[in-house]
């Protein structure tokens, strides 16, 4: 009999231990899934935030830096600032600024030409990274997140040397052309007095057309830079001139999409290395023969 009793209780000590154990792990495991649980939660919205961060940085911008590309828009018929040469590369002053840029900054350049008037949607859905080729600032600074202006160009009037057109009061019922949406249409528009005495103003996809039309007589006169003006006139040899009277003054700079701040303080930080360090004028001698840039001055 005692010893049933003895064994009856040790029984129930060890049924009460396994109670306790087992009451003790389901603790135990509670306690590590609520702690996996919240540092699951935690890192969750960790990586939001710094998504959400992330975001709110680039503000709808890719952000740039080595390695990655720095495509720029140009009109592929605006020599010398960017054009297609005969071995069918893209070359031109501007690309050439622009290619030791991108070399600097550790990006791949990518010169990408585009039809002029569609520029700003090339801009907006983020296929260029900047317009950069004889890009007008005037009338357009509210519109571009701007580098500083790096160079002076007039608005100019192009005719054949035996037109006996001398002034612009001379162009009074004659046929002028101007390319689509240039600068020196806007300065025309902006000037009805002066284009009310045209015959016709008639507009071209770019310049090379409009040479060919001049040469051909088909019209009387080209609305354009002075910069492309005179690299055309010694490029054709032609012995067509340009009257000394200005319609425009205005100012050279390269337009980043409106609030792309960050790329536009790289590529001006680089510019000024290259100015400092004699770069720009080198450049500029190879396609001017001289610096005509304005860095410094």
């Amino acid at each position: 009999m005692k010893k049933s009793l003895i064994s009856v209780l040790m029984a129930m000590t060890v049924m009460a231990a396994a109670a306790g154990c087992s009451q003790g792990g389901d603790s135990a495991t509670a306690a590590a899934e609520a702690k996996n649980e919240t540092e699951t939660k935690a890192a969750e919205e960790s990586t939001e935030a710094e998504a959400d961060s992330q975001s709110e940085e680039t503000d709808g911008e890719e952000a740039k830096g080595e390695g990655s590309t720095f495509t720029v828009g140009f009109d592929a018929d605006f020599p010398p600032m960017g054009f297609k040469a005969e071995d069918g590369s893209y070359t031109g002053f501007d690309l050439a600024l622009a290619k030791e840029v991108a070399d600097r900054l550790g990006m791949t350049f990518v010169a990408q030409p585009i039809a002029w008037d569609a520029k700003d949607m090339e801009l907006e859905s983020g296929t260029i990274d900047c317009i950069w080729n004889g890009f007008t600032m005037t009338g357009r600074e509210d519109s571009y997140t701007w580098s500083d202006p790096y160079m002076d160009n007039e608005q100019v009037f192009v005719v054949s040397k035996d037109s006996g057109i001398a002034t612009t009061a001379d162009l009074a019922g004659k046929v002028v052309e101007v390319q689509v949406d240039s600068s020196a249409e806007a300065a025309l528009n902006e000037d009805a007095e002066l284009t009310g005495t045209f015959a016709s103003l008639e507009k071209t996809p770019n310049y090379n057309q409009a040479f060919m039309d001049l040469e051909m007589g088909s019209v009387d006169a080209i609305a354009m830079d002075s910069v492309v003006a005179k690299y055309q006139l010694k490029l054709r040899e032609s012995d067509a001139v340009i009257l000394d009277e200005v319609l425009a003054s205005e100012k050279y700079g390269i337009g980043f999409k409106l609030g792309n701040e960050e790329l536009r303080d790289q590529v001006q930080a680089t510019l000024n290395e290259m100015a400092e360090d004699g770069t720009i004028a080198e450049i500029s001698q190879e396609w001017f023969g001289s610096d005509v840039t304005t860095f410094g001055k």
